[in-house]
């Protein structure tokens, strides 16, 4: 590494520890370690099972919490409260960034789903229904790019958000809910106030406790202190992972607002089972029956049953990435709740994105998704059930959002997110043949019960790509979440495929009627977690249960990674701080063009415990690891 190199992570550094005091999160409840948890990394190489239920104890706390707001009345009183201003003709908007933007995202996906199945059926005026669909947005930080991407820096600008939020046109009558794991983020908090100054209401949803908060964290408490801010706190506790808020944290928010638009739905359309006189009692009783079902799916996921099948299922994946071959993952009415579980897995463990389909550069995505649509376009319209709203800033625009020192770094992120770059990533049928297995690869399918279709006619979109994966030698994995008559039926479909080809994993979910369908999308959640963190697991991507490989590309994440290059060297806070940027300006070339890079906390700690250079350092990491390191033959030079 150069001395301009050096100056320049220095630099990097000083600018960090300035502002640290607004990013030093390791106080928090979200950043502490669960203590079912602490030796998760331990008991995954000897009982896969067992680090199964493990990760699935802890989800129990989500269904507490989900108890508590259910005996509070709150979910009620919220729908209420949304479902009357929505009939004064406002508007609903979720915003948030990371795992929170991607939720947001899949909540409207839910609400303009309903609309565009209602309005197929005819039961609805077109244009009544049409109007509905359009009542729900939702304002991700990067834009809707960063659903299949992580956008570096964007959560870390309050004006950003505002921006965002106000470009959609937010105004009085509105609802916002800004949504916010730890509570702190300044994207989140900056749509908050853009929509307070418009007149909207505005709920602020988070999962730390108040006085964490107040104490040292100056955008939270103002927050906080605002009385026209109306506050939705759904503490769990720890995450499973320490810090991995796209865990029980997102869980607990998806199970509460599904719930809140399932009632608004139902007040104001309808009312629910037996609609008539007893209309009005079946919705009051809405939020009980999630949490029956809520409670019978957690017990289902922690059966012995379930627990081995999902083990087949992570050790399938986990022998597949550590012999250095890919994963296509296909779905239908899942791949929103698929593509945000994959996408959450690059910066947490510093894993290759998805691949553009013509950078020839970029290292093979470890895993990818294609849903059954012809091209691309139409197919990111069928996730995000409307045309994708991407960032498309002149630079005039960022130039009044940014310090100065920011601007180039910032300009370049703007060019690489907008809707043309989004179209690169062919998720529909025209980039299977960018992508196709082979030997040693596998294909895995996930699916609702409302897909058996596509896996049932031989020339449905699963049954094809099952058919090509037996063909060229790969495994096959069915994953299906559906009640007992749907999972008979896929039963009977998988068995006219040949023995030793297939993983089934078949989950019983309870049956309800439940017009957006939260209850799976949930059970949905709670499962590509537990499967994605438990392969990661396996592969030494995680140490105890902390995520040692995560990726800092925001500032919440420098401290994160900071923090825990501070534990493992001894060194202080400061110094730990100006290791890390040396590691990350280290292999910055390689995360700029999507190459494979080691990662940056483990190589912090393995140079200054060795005292080698960063190239010497960076050869000794992945001898220790002895994990083969997929997509490894597309590094390019460092320098």
């Amino acid at each position: 590494m150069n001395h301009e190199t050096v100056l320049r992570a220095a630099e990097r550094s000083a600018a960090f520890l300035k502002v640290a005091d607004q990013f030093q999160l390791g106080h928090l409840l979200t950043e502490s370690c669960h203590p079912v948890t602490a030796h998760l990394s331990e008991v995954a190489r000897n009982d896969l099972e067992e680090a199964l239920r493990l990760l699935f104890t802890v989800d129990g706390e989500v269904v507490e919490r989900y108890r508590q707001e259910v005996e509070s009345g709150r979910i009620l009183q919220v729908a209420s409260e949304v479902g009357a201003a929505l009939e004064r003709g406002g508007r609903l908007f979720f915003t948030g960034c990371g795992s929170t933007g991607r939720l947001s995202i899949l909540l409207v996906a839910m609400w303009r789903d309903f609309w565009q199945r209602v309005r197929a059926t005819g039961e609805v005026d077109a244009d009544r229904a049409r109007e509905w669909e359009d009542r729900a947005h939702a304002v991700m930080a990067g834009g809707d790019y960063a659903l299949i991407r992580a956008v570096e820096g964007f959560e870390d600008y309050p004006g950003f958000g505002r921006k965002q939020l106000a470009d959609l046109g937010v105004r009085a009558g509105d609802v916002v809910f800004a949504i916010t794991e730890g509570g702190e983020t300044p994207f989140v908090i900056g749509t908050a106030w853009q929509a307070l100054e418009a007149g909207a209401t505005v709920y602020f949803v988070y999962n730390n406790p108040d006085d964490q908060l107040r104490a040292r964290i100056e955008r939270s408490r103002a927050v906080l202190d605002e009385p026209r801010i109306r506050k939705w706190n759904l503490t769990t506790g720890p995450m499973a992972i320490s810090g991995s808020t796209r865990m029980q944290a997102t869980s607990i928010q998806l199970a509460v607002l599904a719930t809140v638009l399932e009632i608004v739905l139902r007040q104001r359309h309808g009312g629910g089972p037996g609609s008539g006189a007893g209309a009005a009692d079946a919705v009051a009783a809405l939020p009980r029956r999630v949490l029956s079902g809520l409670r019978q799916l957690h017990q289902r996921l922690l059966s012995d049953p379930v627990r081995r099948a999902l083990a087949d299922w992570v050790r399938l994946e986990s022998r597949t990435y550590a012999a250095g071959r890919k994963v296509n993952y296909y779905a239908d009415s899942l791949a929103t709740d698929l593509l945000t579980d994959t996408t959450e897995r690059s910066p947490t463990y510093c894993v290759p994105p998805f691949r553009k389909f013509d950078d020839r550069n970029a290292a093979d995505s470890w895993a990818f998704l294609f849903v059954p649509r012809a091209d691309s376009a139409s197919a990111w319209e069928h996730v995000c059930k409307r045309r994708p709203r991407c960032i498309e800033w002149a630079e005039h625009e960022v130039r009044e959002l940014v310090p100065r020192e920011n601007l180039a770094r910032t300009l370049e992120t703007v060019r690489r997110i907008g809707y043309g770059e989004l179209m690169r990533y062919r998720i529909g049928e025209d980039g299977l043949e960018t992508r196709p297995l082979q030997s040693g690869d596998a294909a895995v399918v996930v699916m609702g019960g409302a897909d058996a279709g596509l896996l049932g006619d031989r020339t449905g979109f699963f049954a094809r790509q099952l058919a090509a994966a037996q063909a060229a030698g790969a495994a096959g994995c069915v994953v299906c979440l559906g009640d007992a008559g749907v999972l008979r039926e896929v039963g009977r479909l998988l068995d006219r495929w040949p023995r030793g080809f297939l993983t089934p994993v078949l989950i019983e979910t309870p049956a309800m009627d439940l017009w957006l369908d939260g209850l799976t999308h949930v059970a949905a959640k709670l499962v590509l977690n537990a499967v994605s963190t438990a392969t990661m697991v396996r592969l030494g991507r995680v140490m105890g249960n902390m995520m040692v490989w995560v990726v800092p590309s925001n500032l919440k994440l420098v401290d994160r990674a900071t923090r825990y290059v501070q534990r493992l060297t001894g060194l202080d806070y400061a110094a730990s701080n100006r290791l890390l940027f040396e590691a990350l300006e280290y292999v910055m070339p390689r995360m700029q063009s999507d190459q494979s890079h080691p990662p940056v906390v483990a190589l912090a700690v393995w140079r200054h415990r060795l005292g080698l250079d960063w190239a010497e350092a960076e050869r000794r990491l992945w001898s220790e690891l002895d994990l083969a390191e997929p997509g490894a033959a597309d590094r390019g030079s460092t320098g």
